[in-house]
């Protein structure tokens, strides 16, 4: 569809609330009859499900800015009372499904707003709390969504306290923990039931002094139709969108592929099974090539729950680089996850030192190995990631960049930091800014410099002039330190001629014994003449 077809089916929702407040307040029927066609929102009568009588659904056609289009839906029936709202996607299923990440740390943040579809989660990791996909989308606000989770976790808590008391208190603790977000105390929250006519003095969360406890909102929608409101810019230091692959499971239940077929499946693993030593020779074939697709398959048990798994590990060639090994855990009861990736070549004579400059989105592109030994550093934001952090990594310069930011904003926001002294608040802002200016980093907004010094050599930055140097990158060679030796373990490491010091070695520890029994007779002959 083109742009301005977009724009004038689907207008920005702060165009629409212009265009109503232009229309007419006059009563009469003439006014009344061409106001109805200039509403930015259509009206539909429908049947309404609770009295079987006729409703009224409305539909509102817009878009959210650095969003998409979606159509908010909204039915009410006169007759019995009967409501009910809901948002949906005007757009098709995204390639990929997106994670959203918010840090609620003050109350202005509680007016972000949201937008859940319906294969939408929702994770709150310091309450341990998580709504499934629901059955229907939603359009509200951090508030809205904490206020709606209180209302539904209390509809049946007086039954609840008499049937089963012990589920009734740890409700009861998350309730309490909701309600200190939102500020409310229970007598207010009584009268405004009461009086429907107050209904609308209440405080706005957003707007009390009390405090608020910081927590994270995580919305994981592997459609890729939902978003949670970034603040100012995209470069937000509290908001966080990554990208991801969805699994198989997730397609089949988006309804994009079919189930498998497990009967096919089970024969296809027969006819694999069945490979006799001449047919595996013949499929993977004698050379280097085809031992590189190999995959060895490890049993072991999962470090989280417990549970056997299985551990791949596959031997994987970089053109003008060295062979490297890609481990790979995945537990299916848990969920645990781990990938690890190691050198599969000698260890360098001489330490290696990366340099890249970056200048555009097209250098975060680039693959990036990651050794478990090297480090990583920005100078423009002075980044400095020491040696062993993150462990083994290979991936992009993006995805690495995206995996920096994730830990950093992860400890930042659950520490100390997340107090509310004078000193924390402080500091908070300083790492706010930093946050900022690394979010501007990995969006290549700036140029910026990335140093990957490794005193093995098994770290590697993609060339995109190989086998000729890249204008953007150089490579330092350079003399391991005894230091650095020895915290790598090699000082002590002996590869050559250690043959002939067991043998020398073997030669004394006889001598030794020989010397030791021949004294030891002298002694016994000495003591019986």
């Amino acid at each position: 569809m083109p742009q301005e077809a977009k724009e004038e089916f689907f207008p920005a929702i702060g165009t629409i609330a212009d265009k109503a407040d232009q229309l007419p307040e006059n009563k009469d029927h003439n006014a009344a009859a061409d106001a109805a066609e200039d509403k930015p929102l259509q009206e539909i009568e429908s049947l309404c499900m609770k009295c079987g009588e006729q409703g009224t659904t409305r539909m509102l056609l817009t878009s959210i800015p650095y969003f998409r289009e979606i159509i908010v839906m909204s039915f009410r029936c006169e007759h019995c009372g009967a409501s009910n709202n809901e948002i949906q996607s005007a757009g098709t299923i995204r390639p990929e499904g997106a994670l959203y990440i918010a840090r609620i740390l003050a109350r202005s943040d509680l007016d972000r707003q949201i937008v859940r579809s319906a294969s939408a989660s929702i994770v709150i990791p310091e309450l341990q709390l998580t709504l499934p996909a629901s059955a229907r989308g939603q359009l509200t606000t951090v508030e809205g969504l904490i206020r709606d989770i209180v209302a539904d976790l209390s509809m049946d808590q007086p039954l609840r306290r008499i049937q089963d008391e012990e589920s009734y208190k740890k409700i009861q603790l998350l309730i309490d923990k909701l309600k200190e977000i939102l500020g409310d105390e229970e007598e207010d929250g009584e009268e405004t039931a009461d009086d429907g006519d107050n209904a609308q003095s209440v405080t706005k969360a957003s707007e009390k002094e009390s405090p608020m406890p910081a927590f994270t909102v995580k919305l994981d929608d592997p459609s890729g139709n939902s978003w949670i409101e970034f603040i100012g810019s995209i470069s937000d230091s509290k908001w966080n969108m990554r990208t991801y692959s969805r699994s198989l499971q997730q397609n089949i239940e988006l309804g994009l592929v079919a189930a498998p077929d497990e009967s096919a499946g089970v024969a296809q693993g027969a006819a694999k099974l069945s490979l006799d030593d001449n047919d595996q020779e013949a499929v993977g074939g004698s050379d280097a090539e085809g031992t590189n697709e190999e995959i060895y398959v490890f049993p072991g048990t999962c470090s989280s729950c417990g549970y056997p798994l299985d551990t791949m590990m596959k031997k994987v060639n970089i053109p003008y680089f060295k062979d490297i090994i890609i481990m790979s855990t995945n537990c299916d009861r848990c969920g645990y996850r781990d990938n690890e990736v190691k050198s599969g070549a000698a260890i360098s004579e001489k330490g290696k030192k990366l340099t890249l400059k970056v200048e555009d989105r097209e250098d975060l592109s680039r693959d990036i190995l990651k050794s478990e030994t090297a480090g990583l550093t920005i100078p423009e934001v002075d980044l400095v990631l020491t040696h062993g952090t993150l462990g083994g990594r290979f991936t992009t310069l993006e995805g690495i960049l995206e995996q920096v930011y994730e830990e950093l904003s992860d400890k930042i926001f659950t520490g100390d930091s997340a107090s509310n002294t004078p000193e924390a608040t402080k500091e908070r802002a300083r790492f706010e800014k930093f946050l900022g200016d690394l979010k501007e980093i990995k969006s290549a907004t700036r140029p910026f410099t990335l140093i990957l010094d490794d005193p093995l050599a098994n770290s590697y930055i993609q060339n995109l002039y190989a086998p000729d140097s890249d204008p953007a990158m150089t490579v330092e060679l350079y003399e391991r330190t005894w230091q650095q030796n020895e915290e790598l373990g090699l000082n002590d490491m002996k590869v050559e001629g250690y043959e002939s010091d067991r043998d020398s070695n073997i030669g004394d520890i006889a001598a030794k014994k020989d010397s030791q029994s021949t004294e030891e007779k002298e002694k016994i002959a000495a003591e019986n003449p």
